[in-house]
């Protein structure tokens, strides 16, 4: 918690970002701090990657998947985007660092 508000990070396949978005919405407007992504690598941010090596590329994606566990750390819980039922690896790697860490895990759509 900040204050009063308590901080959720959102997890998911970056491929809905659609879903991202609104979620962030409601769930800001419900009065909560939310932590996103900080990009939309499978679903427009496509540039990003341009020009960059298959080294540089992968030490990249590392370091995004350690930046969002730390802003798992840095939240109450955690708000799975799992449009359809879908959790990729990375996801299910962040849902159980959250569990293990203590934090409240809630999905989009019923597991």
């Amino acid at each position: 918690m900040v204050g009063k508000y308590p901080v959720i990070t959102l997890c998911g396949s970056t491929r809905f970002k659609d879903e991202f978005i609104e979620a962030q919405k409601r769930l800001t407007l419900e009065g909560n701090i939310v932590i996103s992504v900080g990009m939309f690598g499978h679903s427009g941010d496509d540039e990003v990657w341009d020009g960059m090596d298959e080294g540089t590329v992968s030490q990249t994606k590392e370091m995004l998947d350690d930046m969002h566990k730390r802003k798992i750390d840095m939240a109450d819980s955690i708000y799975v985007i799992n449009v359809g039922g879908y959790i990729g690896d990375s996801t299910r790697s962040e849902i159980e660092y959250a569990g293990v860490h203590g934090k409240e895990v809630r999905y989009l759509e019923e597991c």
